[in-house]
């Protein structure tokens, strides 16, 4: 028998595999749910988390007692054992022992700093969160523009054919078709700026999500429809307040310098050592003839802080500085955070307004427009140069309408990890999808 060659066999899987992942619509969900599994930075983040977690055991822990071999008295002409009564071999232990109460603090200031690290990942993971929301709704714009673009082509082709029609029976002009055909040349070069913009915006996210750049992403037909109910800014900066994990992770380091301020306070009091040793004795007291009993020893020392407008006040002054700074840097987060509120919410408010008046009123007579322009130059009663523009004002309003339904998504997005705060999510029913009239698109609750 042959041996089947598999050499082709990685390629074709591969590319299986990629066609596989760009027929399966990307949801804004499936988006999070990817990044916050397999983005590195977050795993890096939380590791670091998990090493600071180890940190109070080792801090809160008496030090290592430590164990003496020693040979005392040994004279020097024959460095025996047995020749004078105080030569010993000996084996001592002993025990660093903390001023009380350092142990204690140490390990407190210890756990604040685990638990700010893990507010630390906690504000990653909602920023990465932001981030892909953000990317998403950035490449579904980018879709609905293509889209839009590509019909609007179609239309303008039409319109070139009937530019020509009129010029072949002499009922219109050669300049129409060539303004046609600009035009349409026009928008070829956007759709090559819009699918250049597409590849970029593909690449961001699918670094977010933590896969090679060149991942194709197809998006669901339907977009998410937002939700329009008022904005409670002050219940948002409340809700920040008590679970941005930005502030929690502050109000963990303020905690963490109390202990340290408290820890350089006992500072000014002395650390003991504790020791016990025992000493191996040879041969006969030749005085008493008798065998030399062996030696034990006890031993209690302490150092002496006594260097008062030094040592011990430099690092209280140290302590007490870095205490202001981390409720200084606290307060600083709490009004970023506030202005973040405040902007994203001002940004949601004016972008569901536009929407609004895009969706109710600029399309809708701008399709009327069109329609009116494009039945009068049928009858020669419009012409062309005004029906082009009334197309392409058209087409303009569409794209526009897009970019502002991206925005709102962009600014929920921001609010959400301004605020710390989840935002309502939107049933399945409620979508938009994007080959649907503009006028149709879903009315804004």
């Amino acid at each position: 028998m042959h041996v089947l060659k598999t050499g082709w066999l990685l390629p074709v899987l591969l590319s299986l595999t990629t066609q596989a992942f760009a027929a399966t619509p990307l949801t804004l969900k499936q988006a999070e749910q990817l990044a916050l599994k397999h983005h590195p930075g977050l795993q890096a983040q939380g590791q670091q988390a998990e090493a600071m977690r180890a940190i109070p055991a080792q801090v809160g822990s008496l030090p290592d007692p430590v164990l003496s071999l020693n040979a005392l008295n040994l004279p020097v002409d024959s460095f025996s054992a047995s020749q004078e009564n105080m030569t010993q071999m000996q084996v001592g232990l002993s025990q660093a022992l903390p001023f009380p109460g350092k142990l204690g603090l140490r390990q407190q200031a210890a756990e604040e700093l685990a638990a700010a690290a893990g507010s630390d990942t906690e504000e990653f993971q909602l920023l990465l969160v932001s981030h892909v929301r953000i990317r998403w709704w950035n490449l579904a714009y980018l879709e609905r523009a293509l889209a839009t673009l590509q019909s609007n082509q179609t239309l303008l082709r039409h319109l070139v054919r009937v530019a020509e029609a009129k010029y072949k029976t002499g009922a219109g002009l050669q300049q129409d078709v060539l303004l046609a055909q600009l035009e349409l040349s026009k928008l070829l070069e956007r759709e090559l700026s819009l699918k250049s913009d597409r590849v970029r915006e593909q690449a961001e996210l699918n670094r977010l999500l933590g896969r090679d750049s060149a991942m194709p992403i197809a998006l669901p037909h339907f977009l998410p429809k937002h939700d329009t109910a008022p904005v409670d800014i002050a219940g948002l900066k409340v809700w920040a307040e008590e679970h941005r994990p930005l502030l929690a992770g502050f109000e963990r380091r303020i905690a963490a310098a109390d202990a340290l301020v408290s820890l350089a306070g006992k500072d000014y009091y002395p650390d003991f050592k504790l020791g016990a040793a025992y000493g191996f004795r040879q041969s006969i007291n030749p005085v008493n003839r008798q065998s030399r009993p062996d030696l034990a020893s006890l031993s209690l020392s302490m150092n002496m802080p006594f260097n008062l407008g030094g040592k011990q006040d430099s690092a209280f002054d140290q302590r007490r500085a870095e205490r202001e700074r981390a409720r200084l840097s606290r307060q600083d987060a709490v009004n970023r955070v506030y202005a973040e509120i405040d902007i994203a919410a001002a940004e949601l408010a004016m972008t569901l307004e536009q929407l609004s008046l895009f969706q109710h009123g600029i399309i809708p007579q701008a399709r009327q427009t069109t329609a009116s322009m494009l039945a009068g130059y049928q009858v020669n009663k419009v012409d062309f140069l005004n029906l082009i523009r009334a197309r392409l004002n058209e087409f303009n309003n569409d794209i526009q309408y897009w970019h502002l339904y991206a925005r709102a998504g962009q600014a929920q997005a921001r609010l959400a990890a301004a605020s710390g705060k989840e935002p309502r999510r939107p049933v399945h029913d409620s979508a938009v999808g994007h080959n649907e009239k503009t006028n149709e698109m879903g009315s804004l609750q």
